[in-house]
């Protein structure tokens, strides 16, 4: 599967963004989709996931009641709502699939990177 993430930009602290991630591939709906951040100096790290069918997700404490991850399988698309943003949420953003039931790390698949910046 392939992957494409947009949505990313340059927005004020306490504003949202809405990322997008666009898969490739008529077994979209079967993967677990995630969502990772890397900050600069820093490594990868989990930010959200969310199963199949949408039943289940996930999130980093550092994004709880703040992020929002969902998706259309219809659209082969997962979206990543981010609200109340914060200057440390300044990240690249990826999008991941994982041919699994539930996951939050060792995804099989990565998309490139959205650039995420959150001034104070």
């Amino acid at each position: 599967v392939q992957l494409q993430a947009s949505g990313g930009g340059l927005v004020q602290a306490g504003g949202s963004l809405r990322l997008s991630c666009a898969a490739s591939g008529r077994t979209f709906s079967s993967y677990t989709m995630g969502w990772f951040r890397q900050a600069p100096g820093k490594e990868r790290e989990f930010v959200a996931a969310i199963s199949w069918s949408g039943s289940i997700t996930d999130y980093a404490d550092s994004v709880k009641g703040r992020f929002a991850i969902s998706r259309d399988n219809a659209k082969n698309t997962v979206y990543l709502q981010m609200n109340s943003l914060k200057p440390e949420d300044t990240a690249v953003y990826y999008c991941a699939a994982d041919n699994s039931v539930f996951s939050t790390k060792g995804y099989d698949y990565w998309g490139q990177g959205t650039l995420v910046t959150v001034s104070s």
